[in-house]
């Protein structure tokens, strides 16, 4: 059972519907919702004192806050996800929407690129937030790739096939990735690139990561044996090399270079990880998923959230996925089946056309 599942089960009836009334209405409003509109609304009659000592509690637990010195509440995001994981209530998709997805989908673009845009502009409309459509993934050779940044939060990947083909994706970079960066991890894939598909490519970086780590750890023994340095490497994302005292201290020049060499080598492996991270956009698991704020570092812009679901072809592989990307206070109920319906459509359409 998650942390958040075990909290929702130990929560009296009480709380329970505070907490959902509060996430339901600063997703309906975008404000903090305060204990005097809960009184209007909750199935049994509380004062306000009362709801106000509710809401206290669940700040406590790291549910909602308050956003300044107003008396209303906003959901955390680990209150959010919580909301989403144990409470969140799908609906169906309207007729209307579903309408606007299948006139967009029987489209007679001869191009699968034009058709899976024209879809997800039509998405982004109905939703009214930025959407990610991942094309399916071409396993031909690729001759060469590039990054283009479109925005702060967003980003063109260009993949040119050996066969000729191109394809455009959008996608949201890692946080903290300048045009630069990108430039340096399209030239570091490009001098790799050249005759292999982009599994192979994955696989190959994948393998980079690997001896990396094991250059890092085997320095850092040598360090934390002679006593310099503790290895705080409990978590493989966040290692730290802490050197004790100070550098001056360490006279010997060949370990103050295997610091050095650490640092350089802690920095190759972040990049390397950013570029396997770039490459991976499309693997996730089956059914809709919900990434909010920073939870996922790839969709993460600090309030924002993306409900992407994968679609597959007729023998039940993922061939890509199609998202929507918006505020947290997404209207969950109402996106979540859009987005799961445009999917399945998708993979339906995609399957059609190879086999026709």
């Amino acid at each position: 059972m998650s942390n958040g599942a075990k909290i929702l089960s130990e929560m009296n009836d009480r709380s329970r519907e505070v907490f959902r009334r509060v996430v339901e209405g600063y997703l309906a409003s975008g404000d903090p919702v305060g204990s005097r509109t809960l009184t209007r609304s909750m199935s049994e009659r509380l004062s306000a004192a009362t709801i106000r000592n509710v809401m206290q509690d669940l700040e406590l637990l790291g549910l909602l806050d308050s956003p300044h010195i107003s008396a209303g509440r906003i959901p955390t995001q680990q209150g959010l996800r919580m909301f989403v994981d144990g409470l969140l209530e799908v609906g169906t998709v309207a007729a209307e929407d579903r309408q606007l997805i299948d006139t967009a989908s029987a489209s007679n673009e001869s191009d699968i690129t034009s058709l899976l845009d024209h879809i997800g502009g039509t998405l982004s409309g109905i939703t009214r937030g930025a959407t990610v459509v991942l094309a399916p993934k071409a396993e031909a050779p690729i001759r060469h790739i590039e990054f283009v940044s479109l925005a702060a939060d967003r980003a063109l990947v260009v993949l040119v096939f050996a066969n000729g083909h191109v394809e455009n994706r959008v996608f949201t970079p890692p946080p903290g990735q300048t045009p630069s960066s990108m430039r340096e991890a399209a030239n570091f894939l490009n001098a790799l690139a050249e005759g292999k598909t982009l599994s192979e490519l994955r696989r190959s970086i994948s393998q980079d990561i690997a001896n990396r780590r094991q250059e890092i750890d085997s320095l850092a023994r040598a360090l934390v044996e002679s006593g310099i340095a503790l290895w705080d490497g409990t978590d493989e994302h966040a290692e730290r090399l802490i050197v004790r005292g100070r550098s001056n201290l360490i006279e010997n020049s060949a370990e103050a270079q295997d610091i050095d060499r650490i640092r350089i080598l802690f920095d190759d492996l972040e990049r390397k990880r950013d570029i396997a991270d770039f490459l991976e956009l499309a693997e996730t698991g089956e059914g809709v998923r919900i990434f909010i704020g920073s939870e996922n570092k790839l969709f993460s812009l600090s309030g924002s959230s993306l409900v992407v679901s994968p679609y597959m072809n007729a023998d039940r592989k993922i061939i890509g996925a199609v998202g929507v990307i918006g505020p947290t206070r997404l209207n969950y109920g109402r996106i979540v089946p859009i987005v799961d319906y445009t999917a399945q459509l998708v993979g339906r359409l995609l399957s059609e056309r190879s086999s026709g």
